[in-house]
């Protein structure tokens, strides 16, 4: 049996991000706790592709570490956002692979910060959080709102904010 996953080129990752995505099923979800990890299936609107989104609330001390993921095939992340975490340093390449991410060549990137899936590198960029995309990444509710319509997602999943944001 073959468990080798063919990765993406980055026009099959571009369109993977932006096409229409929505809920599978009415559940309402919690947002997790500090240490905890929410896990949502999603799927395209036409529901020929899978996705999956984490709600990654890894901090126990730091109550604000967040991340927010978009993942196809499992194991394939489209899109990280990571808040009020480590930095993250970008590869240093001669050649680089988008032109939006030349300014970051080798930069060490604060966060919160955006990792969007590059062909070749999966998600080890970084860029600078957009702030007119993630405007409020204090309030984690409003962020994780944010990242569900960067991500495209029209029909996004119920999530009940629970006594912990």
């Amino acid at each position: 049996m073959n468990t080798e996953v063919k990765m993406l080129t980055q026009s099959e990752a571009d369109v993977l991000i932006s096409i229409q995505k929505k809920k599978t099923t009415d559940t309402y979800y919690n947002f997790p706790p500090a240490g905890e990890i929410l896990t949502i299936p999603i799927v395209s609107i036409n529901e020929m592709e899978s996705f999956l989104i984490d709600v990654n609330k890894k901090g126990r001390i730091r109550l604000t570490k967040c991340t927010y993921q978009e993942r196809y095939r499992k194991i394939i992340i489209l899109v990280r956002l990571d808040i009020d975490g480590s930095p993250h340093t970008n590869p240093e390449v001669t050649s680089i692979p988008l032109p939006y991410l030349t300014p970051y060549n080798g930069q060490t990137i604060q966060c919160p910060h955006l990792h969007l899936y590059v062909e070749g590198f999966m998600d080890k960029w970084a860029i600078p959080a957009p702030s007119d995309k993630f405007p409020n990444t204090g309030d984690l509710f409003r962020t994780l709102e944010d990242f569900f319509r960067y991500c495209n997602i029209i029909e996004p999943p119920a999530i009940q904010k629970g006594l912990f944001i």
